[in-house]
């Protein structure tokens, strides 16, 4: 966990706890970090504002007002609805830790009452899955960590093979998410699905820069829309 995941946990850890205390052991033994640390974390977050108490003494601890939130988003209710149901999407995809963890901190920087009434809508909202095998979370990690992969894969026909591939990007179709990737086998670029990855190692080494064109996927059907943010 980084320290931007730990600072909105702690955060959510005394929430939790108020109107009770939590100790800088307990802290520590709970992220796994030393207290020093934690002091740290909690010095950091009491000069950003939070309004966090600490007693001193055998007993004593760090306590948090339980109606605090982590600085405001201003989403609306149909926005933070949106983004939930989005991330939610997600949960069977190689995304699905980091969508967990920004499901938290999207709570976390809500009000209770907002929290309770998207979690109430959104809990009218289903997915329909089948009961595939979900993709690895190390492919995931493959674009942001640049380092060709090692997979043992499983085809269309049930044949299974052991290749090194370089990560382009993925394409997702539904529940399922392919690795497009250069695969070093065939020197050709090759899409793998997702739940047919039954095993995904990253070497370490990194790969050289190449482009790659729609044309080159050999999509059959469907159109293919980037994600964008505007």
């Amino acid at each position: 966990m980084n320290r931007t995941d730990r600072l909105y946990a702690l955060v959510e850890e005394l929430r939790a706890a108020a109107p009770g205390r939590r100790s800088a052991a307990r802290l520590a033994a709970r992220f796994e970090v030393s207290t020093r640390t934690i002091e740290r974390d909690i010095s950091a977050l009491q000069a950003a504002g939070v309004p966090i108490w600490a007693d001193a003494g055998r007993t004593g601890g760090y306590s948090i007002d339980a109606a605090h939130t982590l600085a405001p988003l201003g989403l609306t209710l149909d926005e933070a609805l949106a983004v939930s149901i989005g991330l939610g999407m997600l949960a069977r995809s190689p995304f699905r830790e980091a969508a967990l963890s920004a499901s938290r901190k999207l709570t976390a920087v809500m009000s209770d009452e907002d929290a309770r009434h998207t979690a109430s809508l959104a809990a009218r909202v289903h997915l329909l899955e089948d009961e595939r095998d979900v993709a690895p979370t190390v492919l995931a990690r493959a674009l942001r960590e640049n380092s060709v992969l090692r997979l043992r894969y499983r085809d269309a026909a049930g044949k299974l093979s052991t290749r090194e591939v370089e990560p382009l990007g993925y394409v997702g179709k539904g529940q399922d998410w392919y690795l497009v990737a250069w695969c070093r086998r065939r020197r050709a670029v090759r899409s793998f699905r997702g739940d047919r990855v039954l095993e995904a190692v990253a070497t370490g080494e990194r790969p050289p820069r190449r482009a790659i064109t729609a044309d080159e996927l050999d999509i059959p059907y469907g159109e293919l829309r980037p994600i964008r943010f505007d």
